[in-house]
């Protein structure tokens, strides 16, 4: 399990999760990304970035609302292939804008 950095991260970009991660594993290019992301690899479960998150954005992976799941694909694929990630991420704000 791990944990994953959901949609209300989106333009906030807090790094406090960053901060008290021990392993350093949440990353993000801070000119290019929209938001924060966990690596699943390098994650050890310690959950010390979720209580850390000022806008409630980090969940346990079986805890991520389903309206939130595809984050959970999101985040791994940052690490894989930032731009598919990036685009993954403007095409959730695209179908979450209201009046979509």
């Amino acid at each position: 399990m791990t944990y994953v950095i959901t949609s209300p991260c989106i333009d906030v970009k807090d790094q406090s999760c960053v901060e008290v991660c021990p392993v350093d594993c949440i990353h993000f290019d801070e000119t290019l990304d929209k938001m924060l992301y966990i690596d699943p690899d390098e994650c050890i479960d310690c959950g010390a970035c979720e209580p850390a998150c000022p806008v409630s954005a980090i969940f346990a992976e079986g805890d991520v609302p389903e309206p939130e799941r595809e984050f959970t694909k999101i985040n791994a694929l940052w690490f894989e292939d930032q731009d598919a990630a990036r685009r993954a991420v403007e095409e959730f704000r695209a179908r979450a804008a209201p009046g979509k």
